[in-house]
């Protein structure tokens, strides 16, 4: 932890210079919305002070209050000791232009899957108008689902997750876009609980870390909900599942999508006889599958 005296800090250059030094010599690990220990520090420090997310530059040279400098050292050390995600300390994440509110009730929010949503996953979806049916699994925080429905305006998204916890932060989540009466929130283990009817879409990010990464995994990992990010000695246990009881609850064109990250080999393992088909994403052609409905009959 560090002992300098805030009034070594006069400007929020001296900080941000601070904080990334911490960070890199910390050897903190990115993967919670920033890639680097620059970003990160810049986003902590201009959220701690109430400033614009994207105007750094204008205040570098700004003098701080002394209350300032206290509250953005805490931040800072908070990130750096005791390593806790920056979603976590500003109980925000983004994904695209989307904000949403987040604590340790659920992961942070870091879908592939969100960058296809914006183009009506095109050009497997030929008529987004013609989608009424959403249901999305593992919901968390209810991002997706929010994502969808504003990329699906005639659907009704039906989210589901195992949590009470994670269905509480959806919640909010939903409240806070009014969307109540477009997305229902289910309580439910996969399709347990889930209506009978047939869906358009069914999405999926699940747990998919097999058991040999989840030994390895950062210890910034180790702060989220272990539930939504343990997948089984092959990461493919929940995912089984979902394709398996998929079929009966796709309409005749339905498709399937599930994000699997860095598990392709065993996705293909698993699956491969089916003929997925692998999804463009920012990260390349390896994070999220698609099969059609007549695939999984």
């Amino acid at each position: 932890m560090s002992n300098l005296p805030a009034s070594i800090f006069l400007t929020m250059r001296d900080l941000l210079r601070h904080a990334v030094t911490r960070f890199n010599t910390e050897k903190l690990f990115f993967g919670h919305g920033s890639a680097n220990a620059l970003d990160e520090a810049a986003y902590l420090l201009l959220h701690t002070l109430k400033l614009p997310l994207d105007k750094i530059d204008p205040f570098l040279d700004a003098r701080l209050l002394p209350h300032e400098i206290e509250a953005v050292l805490a931040v800072i050390e908070r990130r750096a000791t005791d390593r806790v995600p920056a979603s976590y300390i500003t109980n925000e994440a983004w994904l695209g232009t989307y904000n949403f509110y987040v604590d340790e009730r659920v992961i942070v929010p870091r879908s592939f899957i969100a960058e296809l949503i914006p183009e009506h996953f095109s050009p497997w979806v030929q008529d987004p108008d013609a989608i009424t049916n959403i249901l999305e699994l593992c919901t968390g925080s209810g991002c997706l689902p929010i994502m969808l429905a504003d990329a699906f305006p005639d659907a009704q998204v039906d989210a589901v997750d195992i949590s009470k916890d994670a269905l509480a932060v959806a919640q909010r989540n939903v409240d806070t876009y009014e969307l109540q009466d477009r997305i229902t929130l289910i309580e439910s283990d996969l399709y347990t609980n889930v209506p009978d009817k047939k869906y358009d879409l069914i999405i999926t990010n699940p747990p998919y870390v097999n058991s040999g990464s989840m030994c390895k995994l950062p210890q910034e990992y180790r702060h989220e909900p272990q539930i939504a990010l343990a997948g089984g000695e092959d990461g493919m246990d929940l995912v089984r599942k979902i394709v398996a009881g998929a079929a009966q609850r796709l309409t005749k064109n339905g498709i399937l999508m599930v994000e699997i990250g860095n598990e392709r080999a065993f996705a293909e393992q698993a699956f491969g006889d089916l003929g997925l088909t692998w999804l463009t994403t920012s990260a390349g052609d390896d994070m999220v599958f698609l099969l059609h409905a007549d695939q999984l009959i």
